[in-house]
């Protein structure tokens, strides 16, 4: 497996990726203003222009499964989204980025993220990859919450 930094010129495939591997989330909770499945186009690529985010593809065998989302913060570094597509799901191939991820970093002294607390699958991917769940929450609507986790270095 391998982590190939997005190009511009790979954005619109991005954005059609993140809507497939959302719209499971998107269909159970029906988040429009959160959702990335409602994401537009446009939006992806104003955050691909942030000098602070640095998009990844996650790449196995040729094979384009996954992407990443990183935002840095000063030694800060966010990982804001992470998602496989449907087809490559249940491979460990969110844990194996997230391992490769963390190692293009390692000025990190603290990696954060959040997910829907309401989902047991991601909390305990999030857990068995480090990160401590907070206390840390934001309500989105009944059944939908966010909880924050955090992963010292």
């Amino acid at each position: 497996m391998e982590l190939r930094k997005a190009q511009i010129e790979d954005m619109k495939l991005v954005h059609e990726m993140q809507i497939e591997a959302f719209q499971a989330l998107y269909e159970k909770y029906q988040d429009k203003e959160t959702s990335p499945a409602t994401e537009s186009l446009e939006k992806t690529m104003q955050r691909f222009n942030n000098e602070n985010i640095t998009y990844y593809l996650i790449i196995d065998e040729g094979n384009i499964v996954g992407a990443a989302r990183i935002r840095k913060k000063e030694t800060t570094y966010f990982l804001v989204q992470i998602y496989i597509l449907p087809k490559y799901q249940g491979r460990k191939y969110a844990q194996q980025a997230i391992v490769m991820i963390e190692d293009l970093y390692p000025d990190a002294k603290e990696w954060i993220l959040d997910t829907i607390e309401q989902e047991e699958k991601l909390c305990y991917l999030y857990s068995k990859m480090g990160y401590q769940k907070t206390d840390m929450r934001e309500h989105i609507k009944d059944g939908m919450d966010l909880v924050v986790f955090v992963k010292a270095k």
